[in-house]
């Protein structure tokens, strides 16, 4: 274990992924372990929107839709995404949020199911996931359900559920060898946890299920290298603002393997995903691909900014990426530990195997928005999640070792001294 600051300066000396920092508005004397929740500001996004609004929008207006290629940017920013999570082009779009996203795919995936009628998650997935498949279910009616697992499984846990008919706490264990599961849906790394799913393993038991399985990349695209393709996966969604740094409610992406693209017409038949959107045809036809996986007009702004950030990690190597990461992770962990000791009420909740991790760590104590808070007051930026999760996220383009070291003396100090136990510290802001 390294044991002083000075030898955690000589990692970042010999970081080969160090000059990426310049490229990010960081400020001065902050800390910022949040990158899982907001990326951090690429220097060059200001003036590339700036150019946007003020030349773009406002010299040559409507014209920079053909001019200035606004109308290619979702299939254009969508296949820089592909790069980074195994998708052949024209297999990802860029496109409204998450949660419609998965909503557009959830659908189609049913659909490619017919006559079967369950969804199978997680109960500690990200709840916007669980929330539109309740949603989707109720729509749709007749005897459709959504069947939730225990938190965090593990692979065999999957695989025997899947095997079983996707039998958890409905009360219905399925069919074994009839399996009424259509669609599983996972988030690739727990948002809570940060538990790392195997894509692979688990999508080809979805498959000898009969079943589909749909993947949230919301905290993998940019952080993690993952293949979708090489798996045999079917569907993927995730956010543009977390590691792919495209600024606060950047526009989603989804990805749908080619063998699917055809087959089907998603729910949200906007006129952007017509065959010939400027034909005007009062009778929907869909988009050749993924392109009728578009719905509105693209939010050209927020789709600029989000370029500049998904460029930004394009510049760097990914494996390095995770290399980085894996690396900065098992240092604030042990770091950590040693020294807080067991009587802080400090206790790991992320997976202490790296490679059973994403790109964060994630602590449980009992008063864990207090201590957040705290932390946060001096400098050092996490975030908190219910009911007792310290969540501290790694994005390894930006974070320095000594910002690790910085960042556990601080947490140390604080829960030694109990100096995170002050009214100030508990009082609940809108936004954890």
């Amino acid at each position: 274990m390294l044991t002083t600051r000075e030898e955690f300066a000589a990692l970042d000396a010999a970081d080969p992924l160090r000059f990426h920092r310049e490229r990010f508005v960081l400020p001065a004397g902050l800390i910022y372990l949040d990158g899982n929740s907001l990326g951090a500001l690429p220097k060059v996004t200001a003036e590339r929107v700036r150019k946007a609004i003020e030349e773009e929008w406002g010299r040559d207006l409507i014209r920079s839709w053909n001019s200035a290629g606004w109308i290619d940017l979702p299939l254009a920013v969508g296949d820089k995404i592909g790069r980074l999570i195994g998708a052949a082009p024209a297999e990802t779009v860029v496109a409204d949020s998450t949660s419609i996203n998965l909503f557009k795919v959830l659908a189609a995936a049913l659909a490619l199911r017919p006559g079967r009628r369950r969804i199978v998650s997680q109960r500690d997935n990200f709840p916007t996931d669980l929330y539109i498949a309740e949603g989707l279910t109720g729509l749709l009616g007749g005897d459709y359900e959504l069947t939730l697992l225990d938190d965090d499984p593990s692979v065999e846990a999957i695989e025997s559920a899947l095997a079983a008919g996707g039998g958890g706490d409905s009360g219905d264990s399925g069919d074994s060898g009839d399996s009424n599961i259509a669609v599983l849906l996972l988030t690739h790394v727990n948002y809570r946890t940060g538990r790392l799913h195997d894509i692979e393993r688990i999508s080809a038991a979805a498959h000898r299920a009969g079943a589909l399985v749909v993947w949230d990349l919301a905290h993998t695209a940019g952080a993690i290298p993952v293949d979708l393709n090489a798996a045999d996966a079917d569907f993927a969604v995730g956010c543009g603002y977390k590691y792919l740094n495209g600024g606060p409610g950047a526009p989603a992406f989804l990805w749908v393997a080619a063998r699917h693209q055809e087959v089907f017409a998603q729910p949200l038949s906007g006129w952007l995903g017509h065959a010939a959107p400027f034909d005007f045809d009062p009778t929907y036809r869909p988009a050749p691909g993924v392109s009728r996986y578009l719905c509105g007009t693209p939010p050209v702004l927020s789709m600029t900014a989000l370029d500049c950030g998904v460029e930004s990690v394009l510049a760097a190597d990914l494996q390095a990426l995770r290399q980085k990461s894996m690396r900065l992770t098992d240092l604030f962990i042990e770091l950590v530990e040693a020294r807080v000791g067991s009587a802080s009420g400090l206790t790991l909740a992320s997976p202490r195997n790296a490679l059973e991790r994403g790109s964060q760590v994630s602590f449980r104590h009992r008063q864990g928005y207090a201590v957040m808070q705290a932390l946060i007051a001096r400098g050092v930026i996490g975030d908190f999640r219910a009911p007792d999760i310290l969540r501290f996220g790694f994005a390894p383009l930006y974070l320095r070792y000594v910002d690790v070291w910085d960042a556990a003396e601080a947490l140390g100090d604080l829960l030694r001294t109990g100096a995170w136990d002050r009214p100030v510290h508990h009082q609940r802001a809108a936004v954890t």
